[in-house]
């Protein structure tokens, strides 16, 4: 724990690549192994028209194991309109954060520590 009595955000997040070949990469900042890390659905606002249903979704897969100080790249599919996109119509880009602008999206991490239990963390991204 800090000083402050918060546990230590064990996730830290990088994108790879640019455009359609964009990758999320998060790397473990911990000492300890973390199992089953999962990443939530993220539904994106629709682009052309305001307050619309959301048209597009970003699924991660799971990873089943992530050693201390270790990167792992979560593998995604973007989901438009339910349908698989095509790999130039990837969506991940649009969680890049931008100098100047807000979060609208959250990414929420759940995985395994050492003892079993079940954790959390929330990682504002986007823009």
């Amino acid at each position: 724990m800090t000083s402050n009595g918060q546990t230590p955000a064990p996730f830290t997040l990088s994108f790879i690549g640019d455009g359609s070949t964009t990758q999320l990469e998060l790397m473990n900042a911990t000492d300890q192994p973390l199992r089953c890390v999962e990443i939530l659905t993220v539904f994106l606002k629709d682009e052309e028209t305001s307050g619309a249903p959301s048209r597009a979704h970003i699924r991660f897969e799971a990873v089943k194991y992530i050693q201390p100080k270790e990167r792992a790249v979560m593998p995604h599919k973007t989901l438009i309109d339910g349908k698989l996109a095509d790999p130039g119509d990837d969506q991940l880009q649009r969680l890049r954060a931008v100098a100047g602008t807000t979060r609208p999206y959250v990414l929420d991490i759940s995985w395994e520590d050492s003892e079993g239990k079940t954790r959390f963390q929330r990682i504002p991204v986007g823009h």
